[in-house]
């Protein structure tokens, strides 16, 4: 693979820089009913507010910039379950770069129509993640797209990794941040910026036990590949991605799996309690700090509240598990 060197914090400082034109902050807020139930002092960092919706902007704005003439013209292509997707596709249509991307046939259909709003090409593949970025892959090699895994990729880690510096910035003091991982691009970019801000920051990853590739990657020290059922699209991936993996390998100090009963519960309470819209995947650290309330007590935590761009359906799904 091309360029798999693991960015440091000086390439996050840079990736800050490069983005600050185009995105503003997100905000830290914390909520009095959260802290109750957990027990805890907790702060949401807000990526739900981005303008896709989603954390993954930051790194898509970020590694488009790198494009060189060439790889501009050739145009880009990359493989999504939808907020990685948006990303490219927002970022391609800031520097006038043609974006296609390919999605599993059933994808989020709010996802999709956003990102073909975007000016990006849709590509419908396959029934899960894996499969459509098997044929992303495959046309990659027919055409000489500049082909952007969604994990990969030090750019986009690096660029992702930003939020994680601003929740520092904003509360220097948080003890703890939790962050949902699919294939791991915002843990590994947390890992990065607060092992180096401060080593004893503990940063704790989440999945689900439906779709736990990314678990047991970690777990076993070796890239695996796992069924991948959860219907929380963000945390979806079906193998270990590469890069991510050696950066969580060295620097996450624990990783939970959730049920999807927890994620559902987890969704509703962000709405009753946080007043906040965040997607299955964003729920999951709510999830993750609510199973760990005893060991997190006393503590300043952060949650990364990844996304907002659930649909209708799961959330419908959340509410009627609930009940």
């Amino acid at each position: 693979m091309k360029d798999m060197q693991i960015p440091g914090l000086q390439d996050v400082l840079s990736a800050q820089r490069s983005i600050r034109p185009y995105l503003a902050r997100t905000p830290l807020y914390s909520y009095p009913a959260l802290n109750q139930l957990l027990g805890t002092t907790t702060y949401v960092k807000h990526e739900n507010y981005q303008p896709v919706g989603a954390f993954k902007v930051r790194g898509g704005i970020h590694l488009l910039q790198q494009l060189s003439p060439e790889e501009r013209r050739s145009g880009v292509i990359s493989a999504s379950t939808g907020n990685h997707g948006q990303s490219v596709a927002y970022a391609a249509q800031l520097f006038g770069v043609q974006a296609r991307i390919v999605v599993p046939e059933g994808a989020n259909p709010g996802k999709v129509a956003a990102i073909k709003g975007m000016g990006a090409q849709v590509i419908a593949h396959g029934t899960n993640f894996d499969q459509a970025k098997q044929y992303c892959e495959e046309l990659t090699r027919q055409h000489g797209y500049r082909y952007i895994h969604s994990g990969n990729e030090p750019y986009l880690i690096a660029g992702v990794a930003t939020g994680t510096l601003e929740i520092l910035e904003d509360e220097p003091n948080i003890d703890c941040i939790i962050v949902p991982i699919g294939g791991g691009s915002g843990a590994a970019g947390a890992c990065i910026v607060a092992k180096a801000i401060n080593p004893d920051i503990q940063v704790i990853g989440v999945q689900a036990q439906a779709s736990p590739a990314a678990y047991e990657s970690w777990r076993q020290g070796t890239i695996v590949t796992c069924e991948n059922q959860t219907f929380a699209e963000g945390l979806a991936t079906g193998r270990g991605f590469e890069l991510p993996q050696a950066i969580l390998r060295e620097h996450l100090d624990d990783f939970l799996l959730v049920s999807e009963a927890e994620i559902a519960q987890a969704m509703v309470w962000m709405i009753e309690k946080a007043h906040t819209l965040a997607e299955a995947a964003a729920a999951s650290t709510l999830a993750a700090a609510y199973k760990l309330r005893a060991e997190l007590a006393g503590k300043k935590v952060a949650i990364v509240c990844s996304g907002g761009n659930t649909s209708l359906a799961h959330l419908k799904q959340a509410l009627d598990q609930v009940d």
